[in-house]
C-alpha cells in the first residue's frame, strides 16, 4: 500500500500557506490575485507529480491521472474566508496531490487512476461550492448571471479580470469515476476532546434558514400603556426565548440553531418599536428532525399572531439544503485503513459544516475524513492542527484510496 512522504506533504502546505499569508492564516478569496497565483502554483504541482493539469474556466484545477481504469477524484478548495485559516480547504487539496504522488511511486499501486483537485469559491465568495458545482453540471445560470463577489463585482467581470471568460468548463468524464473522496479539518473540537485522530464523516448536515417578521404598532414609549401596546420586539424576545425551550425538547446532541441576527425598528429608546425581525437557522443530519423544528417554530409563530396584537410571519430565509449522506462502503475503508494508522483512537460523525461533497455527492459516491481542529478554532487566523494529525489523515485517507481502486478493479475483472 501507498506510503505518503510526511516532510513533502507538510512542506507543500506551508508553501500553499505562504500564498496569502496572513499572522497564522491566509487571505485568500475566490479570484483575488492571491487566489489565481495559488491556483497556477498548484497547476505546476500537479504537473509535476505526472497528472495532466488544466486550470479551467471557473478556476477549478484539475490534475488528471494518465492511467486507464476505475477513478478516485480526490481533493478540496484552496480559496479561503476573508479571514482565512491555513488549512481549511487546503488540507484536503494538499492530499489529493501527495496521494496521487505516493500512489505512483508505490509498485503495487502505481497503475490506479487518482485525480486531484482544488475546487473553485466553496466559501461563497461569489457563489457558494461555484467550482463543484459547474464540474457536476448544476450550476444554475440565472445564480451565475446574479453571483456578485463581497465587495460588489459580478462574477462575469471577475473571470474576465483574470482570464477565464473565454476559457472551456470542464465537467465529469462519464463512466471514469468510482467516487470522490475529501480530507478536512474538523472545525469543531469533538475528536480533540476524545484524544481522537480520525473522524469518518457519515454524513453532512442539512441546514434550514428562517426569518420571523413581527409587525406591530409603533408609539411613544411614555404614554402608550403596557396593556395597550403592541410592542413586535417584545414578541421577538419571546419567541427566541420559546424556540430555545422547545428546541432541546426534540433535538440530539449535534443538532444546534443560531439566531444570528434582530433587527428592532424603529430602533429608538422612546418607542414601542412597530417591527422586529430574527433570523433563525439550523442544522441536523435528519431531515425529519429538521421537519420538526420547522413545524415548532411556525406553531410558536401561529399562537404568538393568534393572540391578535402581533402578527408574525414566517419565511424561508435561504433554498434548504438537504443531509448528504456519505456512502457507506467508502466508509468501511476508512475505518480499516484509520484502524491500522490510529487504532482505537478514530470515530464516525457527521459534519456540521457545509462542503463540496453535498453538491458532488448528487452525482458520485463520497466520502469525507476529519483531523482534529486544534481548540475547534476555524475560519480565523488561529486555525492549526498538529503535524503528526495531518500526515496520519493522509495516511489513513491513501489507504483507504488504494483499498477502494483495488477493490474496483477486482470487481472489473
Amino acid at each position: 500500500m501507498p506510503s505518503i512522504n510526511a516532510e513533502r506533504l507538510l512542506k507543500d502546505l506551508r508553501d500553499l500557506r505562504a500564498i496569502g499569508t496572513v499572522d497564522n492564516g491566509v487571505v485568500r478569496p475566490a479570484f483575488s490575485d492571491t487566489d489565481m497565483e495559488a491556483r497556477r502554483w498548484l497547476k505546476k504541482r500537479y504537473e509535476d507529480a505526472g497528472l495532466e493539469a488544466t486550470l479551467d474556466g471557473v478556476g477549478n484545477v484539475l490534475g488528471r491521472s494518465r492511467n486507464n481504469g476505475p477513478a478516485l477524484i480526490i481533493g478540496s478548495h484552496s480559496d479561503t474566508q476573508p479571514e482565512g485559516g491555513w488549512l481549511d480547504g487546503a488540507l484536503g487539496v494538499i492530499y489529493g496531490l501527495e496521494i496521487a504522488r505516493a500512489c505512483a511511486e508505490d509498485p503495487e499501486t502505481a497503475g490506479l487512476s487518482i485525480d486531484a483537485v482544488s475546487w473553485q469559491d466553496e466559501e461563497s465568495n461569489f457563489l457558494g461550492c461555484l467550482g463543484s458545482r459547474s464540474w457536476c453540471g448544476t450550476l444554475d445560470p440565472a445564480d451565475e448571471a446574479a453571483a456578485k463577489g463581497r465587495d460588489g463585482e459580478l462574477l462575469s467581470d471577475a473571470l474576465e479580470r483574470v482570464g477565464l471568460a473565454d476559457t472551456p468548463r470542464l465537467g465529469i468524464e462519464e463512466g471514469r469515476y468510482v467516487g470522490y473522496l475529501e480530507a478536512h479539518i474538523e472545525q469543531g473540537n469533538y475528536l480533540e476532546d476524545a484524544d481522537e485522530q480520525i473522524g469518518v464523516v457519515t454524513a453532512i448536515v442539512g441546514i434550514r434558514g428562517m426569518t420571523i417578521t413581527f409587525t406591530g404598532e409603533q408609539n411613544h414609549a411614555g404614554t402608550t400603556t403596557m396593556a395597550r401596546r403592541k410592542d413586535a420586539a417584545t414578541a421577538m424576545f419571546e419567541m427566541a426565548h420559546r424556540i430555545n425551550l422547545a428546541f432541546p425538547d426534540v433535538a440530539n446532541e449535534r443538532t444546534v440553531w443560531t439566531m444570528g441576527n434582530a433587527a428592532i425598528e424603529p430602533g429608538a429608546t422612546s418607542i414601542v418599536p412597530g417591527r422586529a425581525e430574527l433570523s433563525l437557522q439550523f442544522r441536523d443530519q435528519s431531515e425529519a428532525l429538521l421537519d420538526r423544528l420547522a413545524g415548532i417554530v411556525k406553531t410558536l409563530a401561529s399562537e404568538i399572531d393568534a393572540r391578535g396584537k402581533i402578527k408574525v410571519e414566517v419565511s424561508s430565509a435561504r433554498t434548504p439544503i438537504k443531509p448528504s449522506i456519505m456512502d457507506d462502503g467508502f466508509q468501511n475503508h476508512i475505518d480499516a485503513a484509520a484502524e491500522r494508522t490510529a487504532p482505537g483512537r478514530w470515530r464516525r460523525m457527521p459534519s456540521a459544516a457545509g462542503h463540496d461533497p453535498m453538491v458532488i455527492h448528487e452525482k458520485l459516491p463520497c466520502a469525507m475524513l476529519f483531523i482534529p481542529s486544534i481548540d475547534g478554532i476555524s475560519h480565523d487566523f488561529a486555525e492549526d492542527s498538529h503535524d503528526a494529525d495531518i500526515v496520519a489523515g493522509c495516511q489513513v485517507l491513501a489507504d483507504a484510496a488504494a483499498s477502494i481502486l483495488l477493490e474496483a478493479q477486482d470487481k472489473n475483472r
